[in-house]
Parts: C-alpha cells; structure tokens; sequence
C-alpha cells in the first residue's frame, strides 16, 4: 500500500508540474496573441496611410497631366528657335567638351578672334576715356 501512496504521491506531482506548465504556456500564447493583434493594428495603420498617400501622389499626377494637357503651346518660331539652339549645342559640345570637364581650355572660335580684334581696333583708334555726351541742363 506504501508503494501505491507514492506513486499517487508521484503521479499529483507530475499532474501538478504539468498544470504549471500548461499555465505558463497560456499565458506565453496570450501574450504572443496580443503582440500579433497590436502588429496586425500598426500594419493596418500603415497600410491606410500608404493608401492616403498613394491616393494623393495619384491625385497630383492627374492634376499635372490636366496642367500640362490645358497650357498653351509654345510659338512655332519659339519652338524653332529652341530647335535651333540645341543644335548648335550639340554641334560645339565636342569643341568644349574637355573645358566643361575641366581639362582643357576653352576653344577660340573665328568668330571670337574677331570680335576681340575689333574691339582692339577700336581701343587703339580711341584711347580717350569715354565721356557723356548727353546735352547740357538748363535748369
């Protein structure tokens, strides 16, 4: 009889330790439980802002296409002239290219040697300071 007594004795304590961990294991899942459901809040929160957001990027857009669709077109001569311009940028940029990367000097053009020229001439023919040749006051 000694030896059923303890083993009930064994077998309570075995229940018991089983119970402790069955309580403890609830109360982890509960609070793993409310970690996923606080998680599951932030992610909606986020989840509606990124739509708010997306909403008015979207909103933007078809503010600026409509923008863009209703502005008056540019001239044709305008156009031309810009055409025009590019061009000669693209024409020249090889001339300049290593100036703008800071490797070289800039290129002396025909049309700028004359230009200096001209004003050199000028410069020697006049060596007078320039003077206002505005009429007089009368006051």
């Amino acid at each position: 009889m000694a030896s059923s007594a303890h083993e009930e004795f064994e077998l309570s304590q075995k229940h018991e330790d089983i119970l402790g961990k069955r309580a403890l294991v609830l109360q982890q899942m509960e609070a793993h439980y409310e970690q996923q459901k606080a998680k599951k809040k932030q992610q909606c929160l986020m989840s509606q802002a990124a739509k708010e957001r997306n909403a008015q990027i979207l909103k933007d857009f078809q503010n600026a296409e409509k923008n863009l669709q209703t502005r008056q077109l540019l001239h044709p001569d305008i156009i031309n002239l810009e055409t025009l311009y590019w061009a000669s940028v693209e024409q020249k940029l090889p001339e300049w290219e290593q100036y703008l990367l800071g490797k070289g000097q800039p290129p002396v053009s025909e049309t700028g040697r004359l230009l200096r020229q001209q004003r050199q001439k000028t410069r020697q023919q006049d060596p007078s300071p320039v003077q206002c040749k505005a009429p007089p006051r009368n006051c």
